[in-house]
């Protein structure tokens, strides 16, 4: 009996097989269509459109700035506060953006996972991608305001930007994975991704700075704090905007050493994330 051609052929593969993320990437059209659904729906309808992420950030940055700065007088014990601020917040929505729709990408996405067979990663990286594409206008607000302000660019600068995306995007991507999983399974798992979201901002040095926590917690309570990746890449985003221009910024001693502590805990996420998912998505399709 001849054997079929396709068995033979080395770039056939079983439908059903999947390498994880990995063989998200060798979808890359069907990921590209998915980041630009994403982002074409995501303002469907309304009359401003994409002006949505720049009120948004904007509006974010005014009650904090507001409320923290002005009524409670933090903006007098740190030199040009709303660059503090802001360049803090940027990473707190990024990071927000990526774990809520990658939680939410199988869900909203339930009509092609019960029909077509396509590796279930590809729906919360596109996610993952779109919440980066949303990032650059609040980025580039703040860029804006910095170079005003006398902000200079150095490759070092570069690099910390590109670390602090990488730490929050692949931090958030891992939370996500898990959290999707869990999701489909169990509707709770969005609320309770709220409700983590709603002390993310509070746990690390936005509205305040990180010497407030330094004074008062244990030195090992401390490192812990410093350790957290969405922590390090908030402070990463004040060395990058917040320094140039301040004449006396004071930054955490061993950044570079939480940082990479940091980059470990995000790598450490998306194992885990990956694993809780692939466990789950046998049954992906019956729950949905």
């Amino acid at each position: 009996m001849t054997e079929h051609p396709a068995l033979t052929d080395p770039e056939y593969a079983t439908p059903g097989r999947s390498r994880g993320l990995l063989s998200a990437f060798q979808y890359r059209y069907v990921l590209s269509l998915l980041m630009k659904k994403g982002v074409a729906t995501r303002y469907y309808g309304s009359a401003l459109g994409w002006a949505w992420s720049y009120i948004r950030p904007i509006a974010q940055f005014l009650m904090y700035y507001v409320v923290i700065g002005i009524l409670l007088g933090v903006n007098r014990g740190v030199e040009y506060f709303p660059v503090y601020l802001f360049s803090g917040l940027i990473m707190i929505n990024l990071f927000s953006e990526v774990f809520r729709t990658t939680t939410d990408a199988v869900v909203s996405n339930k009509a092609l996972v019960r029909k077509v067979y396509l590796p279930r990663e590809l729906f919360p990286l596109a996610s993952a991608g779109g919440a980066i594409i949303h990032f650059l206008p609040q980025a580039t607000v703040l860029l804006i305001v910095a170079i005003f302000l006398g902000w200079t660019i150095t490759w070092m600068q570069v690099v910390a930007l590109l670390a602090a995306v990488v730490i929050v995007s692949v931090f958030g991507l891992g939370m996500g994975l898990a959290f999707g999983a869990l999701n489909v399974a169990y509707r709770d798992a969005h609320n309770i991704v709220d409700l983590i979201l709603m002390f993310t901002t509070w746990a690390s040095p936005v509205i305040y700075v990180f010497t407030t926590v330094q004074a008062r917690a244990p030195e090992w309570l401390f490192h812990i704090y410093m350790s957290n990746p969405v922590t390090s890449a908030v402070e990463l985003s004040h060395t990058v905007f917040w320094d140039p221009i301040a004449n006396d910024p004071h930054r955490p001693e061993h950044l570079w050493t939480y940082v990479l502590i940091g980059l470990g805990l995000a790598l450490i996420s998306i194992v885990v994330g990956q694993l809780v998912f692939r466990r789950m998505e046998g049954r992906f399709a019956q729950d949905l």
